[in-house]
């Protein structure tokens, strides 16, 4: 079960091996917005994005025995990464399974990290049933990227960090795949402040999340085909969703012109790089997403990890409305 105690004893556990990333603001955003945004930037984490949170929240959870044979993990590359680093603090053996069209910059980077990678299609092939496969041959953990409690809780953690440093924000918003950092995130929020309105964001292309919270049950979409690759998820997690239906406001979507546009605006204003999928919160805000009447935002930008090349395609097309899908 999730709670914010939980969230706060993730935060005990993992406080030595993380980052308190910086919160930030930006007046051309706020100019632009109309609103005050207060950034939290998980791009600065270790291994560049909040899933350093949940993965070594979860490693620190597994007993002597289970760390000393290792973990095994799924992840389309930043969970990939930050389960890679925080079993090397731990000292323990991990296997990534990662798809084959996964940023190269990530499938670097967790090999970097002493990682075995697996590769996998993911139009043809069920990612987390090869991680059951090689966790069941090898008796290895499964470290899921969302849906787990002790993962979530992690998560959570950085929300505790944004209200400790922006106590009297009016609302948060995160980003949305899995829903890991939503629930986690809301769930710290709700328990520090119980009025704050929270909203997770996803990409149209990859809604999955809104359509589940309009249906009232999880629904499962076709491989989405987003630019945010941290949320080509098919469904909301099974313990992730219900979460979600209890401390969304409501879910938002952006397009994805307006995550490229979005990413824009925080690399040649703010001088930051963020990667698409950190984008996709401060993107419902610049456009308007949310209602009017909030002045006061925390807006989690979730990771920085961003191929070089597609970096340089965003750029070379700037704030067009066609650049996000000439990124494509």
């Amino acid at each position: 079960m999730l709670t914010i105690a939980s969230v706060r004893e993730a935060q005990a556990r993992i406080s030595h091996r993380i980052h308190h990333a910086p919160v930030m603001t930006s007046r051309a955003f706020d100019e632009a917005t109309g609103r005050q945004v207060f950034f939290k930037c998980e791009n600065l984490q270790r291994a560049g994005s909040f899933k350093i949170r949940g993965a070594t929240n979860k490693i620190l959870s597994l007993n002597e025995d289970e760390r000393r044979r290792g973990v095994v993990a799924f992840s389309s590359g930043n969970h990939a990464q930050a389960v890679a680093l925080a079993a090397r603090d731990a000292g323990t053996r991990a296997v990534i399974v990662m798809p084959t069209d996964a940023p190269q910059s990530k499938l670097a980077a967790t090999r970097g990290y002493g990682a075995e990678v697996v590769l996998f299609d993911r139009q043809r092939e069920d990612r987390e049933a090869i991680a059951r496969v090689i966790a069941e041959r090898e008796r290895l953990a499964v470290v899921p990227p969302y849906d787990d409690y002790s993962i979530i809780a992690g998560q959570g953690t950085c929300a505790l960090e944004l209200m400790k440093d922006v106590p009297d924000l009016d609302a948060l918003v995160t980003p949305c795949g899995g829903g890991g950092l939503f629930a986690g995130a809301s769930t710290a929020a709700k328990g520090v402040n119980a009025k704050i309105r929270c909203f997770p964001v996803e990409s149209e292309l990859s809604d999955d999340t809104r359509q589940s919270f309009m249906k009232g049950e999880r629904v499962c979409i076709p491989p989405p085909s987003t630019i945010a690759d941290g949320m080509r998820t098919q469904a909301p997690g099974a313990l992730t969703f219900p979460v979600l239906q209890q401390t969304a406001e409501d879910v938002l979507t952006v397009t994805e012109d307006e995550i490229a546009q979005t990413l824009c605006f925080i690399l040649f204003r703010l001088k930051m790089l963020i990667e698409p999928t950190g984008a996709v919160a401060a993107a419902a805000v610049l456009f308007g997403k949310l209602p009017r009447n909030i002045q006061r935002v925390g807006v989690v930008i979730s990771g920085g990890n961003i191929d070089p090349d597609v970096l340089a395609r965003l750029v070379s097309v700037g704030n067009d409305k066609d650049g996000a899908r000439m990124l494509k």
